[in-house]
């Protein structure tokens, strides 16, 4: 799909160390500064047991996950925007990804340095979101001259993009993040092209120290302030997670057991980087192999079938579906046909979560 998630924050809040837990990577993880120069990318299974249900239900000889690009961007320092510590091209890094993961740090500890010598999750979070705020007001102003030219021409579309800019300009002035405000079709054409850092979804990640509760009072902060730009937070132990993706897949379900957790922080996370993405799941299953397939909310029929393959989309004729949750409830395909729970549906048909389908095509 092209859909990936950018980790962000500040040099030694864990970063690397929760991105080779979420893909598996061997990353370098440093206590120094800028020891990720170029971005490390990798792609992140999406736990998610209705697959491994399906598998066993089809007695699928394959089970194939849907996955996630993440990419482990180096930590930002202040005056990044005007180019401290590689700050533009870190920057550049940034501005390619569709979402971003703000790795905050909550936990204390003395062995991995603090840039700014003392753990403070808002500052940290205000210090990042100053710079990239302050690179975007530059983009911005770039764009503005521009398209002030083409006003004094008479171009009435540029005069409209023109009162956007200096709205959007106004807020960042104020240090209002925009991607969690609502825009025109128009607007939002405008915002992909200007690349705006600040116009990114963000999903706030703190990384706390296991099983202490000494950083409850941090990781509370980080949630009150979430609270109020309507984001998410996901708490997450990056040591503990790395540890447990160490560990052969047939051992991870009693470690997470020993330590009195149903599932792991990574879970949650790439849970709720997909509601970031604003992505949802349908399956195919069959003997040959149960499959997850990541589409964007709102995606009809023909397109989910082009995910699939291209031909499948250029030849569609009909979906053939039924849901997660009737099967389950019935216990087999035949069970949910027998009850009338399997439909057809055309090129208009939107997908929905939990959606099982069988494309019919012809090239």
């Amino acid at each position: 799909m092209g859909l990936c998630c950018g980790m962000i924050g500040l040099p030694n809040v864990g970063k690397t160390t929760v991105f080779n837990a979420l893909v598996g990577g061997g990353a370098l993880a440093a206590n120094y500064p800028f020891a990720t120069v170029d971005p490390n990318i990798g792609i992140a299974p999406v736990p998610d047991p209705r697959l491994v249900k399906l598998t066993e239900i089809f007695k699928s000889k394959k089970t194939t996950p849907s996955t996630l690009e993440v990419r482990d961007i180096a930590g930002l320092v202040e005056g990044a925007s005007k180019g401290e510590g590689l700050g533009n091209q870190f920057l550049g890094h940034i501005r390619e990804v569709d979402a971003l993961l703000h790795v905050v740090r909550c936990f204390q500890g003395t062995d991995v340095v603090h840039v700014s010598g003392k753990v403070d999750p808002l500052r940290d979070i205000a210090t990042i979101e100053t710079e990239l705020m302050l690179a975007d007001l530059e983009t911005l102003d770039r764009r503005k001259q521009r398209v002030e030219k083409k006003v004094r021409s008479g171009d009435k579309k540029a005069a409209m993009e023109l009162e956007f800019l200096g709205r959007l300009m106004e807020r960042l002035a104020k240090g209002e993040w925009l991607g969690n405000l609502s825009y025109t079709a128009d607007e939002r054409a405008i915002l992909t092209e200007c690349q705006l850092l600040a116009a990114k979804p963000v999903l706030f990640v703190a990384n706390v120290t296991e099983g202490t509760g000494s950083d409850e009072a941090l990781v509370a902060k980080v949630r009150e302030f979430a609270d109020q730009r309507g984001a998410r937070v996901v708490t997450i132990c990056g040591q503990l997670e790395a540890e447990l993706a160490s560990l052969p897949e047939s051992e991870r379900a009693d470690f997470l057991k020993e330590m009195g957790l149903a599932e792991s922080g990574l879970v949650r996370l790439t849970r709720e980087a997909y509601t970031l993405l604003h992505l949802i799941t349908f399956f195919t299953a069959g003997e040959q192999e149960s499959r997850a397939w990541p589409i964007l909310r709102g995606t009809k029929a023909p397109q989910a079938a082009g995910k699939i393959h291209s031909d499948m989309e250029r030849g569609f004729i009909r979906a053939e579906v039924y849901h997660y949750d009737d099967l389950l409830a019935c216990g087999s395909e035949a069970k949910v046909k027998e009850k009338g729970l399997f439909r057809l549906e055309g090129k208009d048909y939107v997908m929905k979560e939990g959606d099982i389908v069988f494309f019919r095509f012809n090239v």
